[in-house]
């Protein structure tokens, strides 16, 4: 009687959990479609958009929890988990795993997406001069970019420790990631801003004319050079996020070790390299990691710049292109897919140094 007692409740308790569910999914799914059909005033809209997404977000761990509390505790320790963590993975692939497939999808079509072509796209990427220039120029931005600003981050990170003015160095430094790519883009225009004649506004010509030079057209005219001029601003606004991340790394390596060396004769030089880069060793991979992955998917800055002229275009400037001013559907979404294929190994390594450090 007992087991067959505990079998109805079982039963009872997957049959509430599932119409729980499907109410959930019905109720939301009617007020999705009501906000995307409303006339409603757009400001009206926008409140009741925020209020049902608070209040819909709390209903539904609310009705779910309520309805896992139903079932046994050796099913509920269990299943409860899940609970909160699977609305936000079902969220997560509506909008990031969803698209991604759509844009595969797209990608073996023609521009209006109606004529099926295979692999006629990712053909036509490695055969375009513009995409080899694009190319060429985001190995650039990784290879020169990520360099430059781990190496920079790492040195200023060790000097910076030992200055009596540690806290407003570390301040002035990390001060431009406060700074929005496309707003560090606006500041460097007008540092780089060339006019012709001898009256110059823009900083660095300033200082040149002052000193008896040439003012220069530094980000059109000194083809392919140019793009060394927008790497700097990556250069600016990604060394402090090295340097911090460097800094918290280099305080946890310990201090009698390297008193030690020092005891044995060891000099600072050797230090750095034999004990404070192999501690941090995880740390300088997952910021290079990290500032790879900005530097593939670089667009604000070289949009704003030059918007992709002079030699200058990225992947992402061109998929941009394609995509929203030509209307190429296929291609832009072949450029895009490309893009997430560069992306992916970078993401992985990251994601399994975080896994080795007990991140998750």
């Amino acid at each position: 009687m007992g087991a067959q007692a505990k079998q109805k409740i079982s039963i009872k308790a997957v049959l509430l959990s599932l119409a729980v569910l499907l109410a959930n999914i019905v109720v939301n799914g009617l007020i999705f479609r009501f906000f995307r059909d409303s006339t409603l005033n757009p400001l009206v809209t926008a409140v009741l958009a925020v209020l049902w997404g608070v209040l819909g977000v709390y209903l539904i761990y609310y009705t779910l929890t309520w309805a896992v509390e139903r079932y046994p505790e050796y099913i509920r320790t269990r299943v409860l988990p899940y609970v909160f963590i699977g609305p936000a993975v079902i969220l997560l692939g509506w909008l990031l795993i969803m698209p991604a497939l759509r844009t595969l999808y797209l990608s073996f079509f023609d521009a209006s997406s109606e004529k099926f072509v295979g692999l006629s796209n990712y053909a036509a990427i490695f055969s375009d001069h513009l995409m080899a220039t694009a190319l060429r120029n985001n190995l650039l931005w990784v290879f020169l970019g990520t360099l430059a600003c781990v190496t920079f981050g790492l040195l200023i990170a060790i000097l910076a420790d030992r200055s009596s003015y540690e806290k407003i160095a570390k301040s002035i430094i990390f001060m431009p990631m406060a700074i929005s790519f496309v707003a560090a883009g606006v500041i460097w225009k007008f540092i780089y801003y060339y006019q012709p004649g001898d009256e110059q506004i823009g900083l660095l010509n300033a200082i040149v004319t002052y000193f008896g030079g040439e003012p220069q057209a530094w980000t059109s005219m000194l083809q392919p050079w140019n793009n060394l001029f927008l790497i700097v601003i990556l250069i600016w606004m990604q060394t402090g996020f090295a340097m911090v991340i460097f800094s918290a790394a280099i305080k946890g390596v310990p201090e009698d070790i390297m008193e030690a060396a020092r005891v044995d004769g060891a000099s600072e030089i050797k230090i750095f390299f034999g004990i404070m880069i192999p501690y941090i060793s995880t740390t300088i991979l997952t910021v290079t990691t990290t500032i790879i992955v900005f530097t593939l998917k670089i667009f604000d800055v070289v949009m704003v710049m030059t918007g992709g002229q002079y030699d200058t275009e990225v992947v992402a400037t061109q998929f941009y292109r394609q995509f929203f001013m030509y209307r190429n559907f296929g291609y832009g979404s072949t450029l895009a897919i490309v893009l997430l294929i560069a992306v992916l190994p970078v993401i992985l390594i990251n994601l399994r140094q975080f896994r080795k450090q007990g991140g998750f």
